[in-house]
């Protein structure tokens, strides 16, 4: 029997938006929680069955503007723990400058072409992992220059791949806000939800 694929999420609403377009049959859907620790642990705990082929971070996310518009789906090349690191008087060093391990985790390349060749308008580029969300347009500038190949970020990708240990892992975004100044007027989280299920249904054409 082939097994399942797992899609993981931060929140209920995005896994019941998930499962309105993937297969049942064939893709497990389920909330994991907020930020990577919880998404770790959350996507640990159901991998530990041993019963998936693959698992993907899905869920909104914010676009980089002028790399992935609201509304864009998103595939992420790399996930990267974007505030993984330490504060100096010159600037922000990462993790690797500091000698612990790597901030910068791919995306598994046959399950990122397979999803590439199934969502042929999606995006690809780097996706950040942040701790917490960009809302100064400082910020964002700041990320965008450091991370020029990023095209979104959200809150549980790379502790998704970690938890990942070796099995195949993508993350796949739609995007609901530009990243900057927080502005809720802004969010097109309808539009973002139906993105999703839009893409999910792709997900088992690309996996199976």
């Amino acid at each position: 029997m082939t097994l399942p694929l797992l899609v993981v999420t931060a929140v209920a609403a995005e896994a019941e938006a998930v499962r309105a377009g993937a297969d049942p049959d064939h893709v497990v859907v389920e909330p994991v929680g907020v930020g990577p620790a919880a998404a770790a642990a959350g996507t640990a705990r159901l991998l530990a069955t041993g019963r998936y082929r693959a698992v993907i971070s899905a869920g909104i996310a914010g676009g980089f503007p002028g790399r992935a518009p609201v509304g864009a789906v998103v595939l992420g090349i790399r996930s990267i723990a974007a505030d993984l690191g330490a504060e100096t008087a010159d600037g922000f060093l990462p993790v690797e400058e500091l000698g612990f391990g790597s901030s910068v985790l791919d995306a598994d390349p046959g399950l990122l072409e397979s999803l590439r060749a199934a969502l042929p308008g999606a995006i690809a580029g780097d996706v950040l992992t942040l701790t917490t969300v960009t809302g100064t347009a400082a910020t964002a500038e700041r990320l965008s220059t450091r991370y020029p190949q990023a095209v979104a970020e959200a809150m549980e990708g790379y502790g998704v791949a970690v938890a990942a240990a070796g099995l195949p892992f993508a993350e796949l975004r739609t995007v609901s806000n530009p990243i900057g100044p927080r502005d809720r007027a802004a969010w097109r989280l309808k539009e973002a939800f139906a993105a999703l299920s839009t893409a999910s249904a792709a997900l088992w054409k690309a996996c199976g």
